[in-house]
């Protein structure tokens, strides 16, 4: 049985939920119909990759909408079992819950799996600053979306032909290489504190990727020797690790071994673990909120330190 829509709050969209609903028009944006639907009728794309965070972009993006609205829709789709999919606009829904507003403007498109996953991605793509974990599922969702598609083409085609790679195609809308792309991909196999070390910038691209290539009993061998090492595998131990890991000739104590090393970029660095950090920060601080924080504290007890000196 079809769930009611009765808190939409816009007009006739019969081709989508049939002859039954009916609202007010809000707009249009080149050419598609713009409808108002409750917040509580939305909710994220399933397996989003985007993360929505509570930092100063969103306090910005909240302050906006209080000033000036919501001046771009939301993209969403039906669910069948009830409300909306969001597919671009996560950020916007968020802002408006926290602004107290109960409506968000949408365009409502009817897409299947792989349509919806691909839009989403997309459109998400193009937010300035995007993390690397978010960046390698959204790569992988949407290569596997594409080469869905393929399959499905290829099951009604009869046509004999080269077919471009699904990578290819990728690649060139997305402006990243091939290689690239897979390289991004190789990270969703890492276990998600090795990956969430690489969003924090406490672990480089590289020696993640090599990293990515041990199973998940190496990964938490390699986590626990991260705590016991208190040290982040440069790119040259993380290549020794994962040619001994592929050999099977690792073990956590070898990895103990590896990342006690002195490295030499280590001789004049302070490393503290973000674990250790985070204890004293709110929940939505970055990683550059702590650092920007820790030098005011650190030039107020400077300061402090000098006026004692000079009594």
């Amino acid at each position: 049985m079809k769930k009611e829509r009765s808190n939409i709050q816009l007009s006739s969209y019969d081709d989508i939920f049939g002859n039954d609903v009916s609202a007010d028009k809000a707009g249009a944006v080149n050419g598609d119909m713009v409808v108002n639907i409750s917040l509580d009728e939305l909710h994220p794309f399933r397996n989003h990759p985007f993360k929505v965070r509570d930092d100063a972009d969103m306090e910005k993006t909240v302050e906006s909408i209080q000033e000036f609205g919501v001046l771009q829709p939301a993209i969403v789709r039906p669910d069948r079992d009830g409300g909306y999919e969001i597919l671009s606009g996560h950020r916007r829904h968020h802002a408006c819950q926290i602004a107290g507003i109960e409506t968000l403007p949408c365009i409502v498109r009817d897409l299947d799996d792989d349509a919806a996953t691909i839009l989403m991605v997309d459109s998400n793509l193009q937010r300035e600053e995007i993390l690397p974990s978010e960046r390698a599922w959204a790569f992988k969702m949407k290569l596997d979306a594409m080469k869905h598609q393929g399959e499905r083409r290829d099951l009604t085609s009869s046509q004999i032909g080269t077919k471009l790679r699904s990578d290819a195609v990728m690649a060139d809308e997305v402006g990243v290489s091939r290689n690239q792309i897979a390289r991004y991909i190789r990270l969703t196999n890492l276990d998600p504190e090795l990956l969430q070390l690489v969003d924090d910038k406490l672990m480089g691209f590289n020696p993640a990727y090599e990293l990515s290539f041990l199973n998940s009993e190496q990964q938490k061998d390699l986590l626990s020797a991260i705590d016991y090492a208190q040290a982040i595998p440069s790119l040259s131990q993380a290549q020794r690790i994962k040619k001994l890991a592929l050999n099977g000739e690792i073990t956590q104590e070898g990895m103990n071994i590896i990342l006690s090393e002195e490295k030499k970029q280590d001789l004049d660095r302070v490393t503290l673990k973000h674990d250790t950090l985070k204890k004293y920060f709110p929940k939505s601080y970055t990683p550059k909120q702590m650092e920007d924080t820790i030098i005011k504290l650190l030039d107020q007890w400077q300061k402090k330190r000098n006026r004692d000196m000079e009594r």
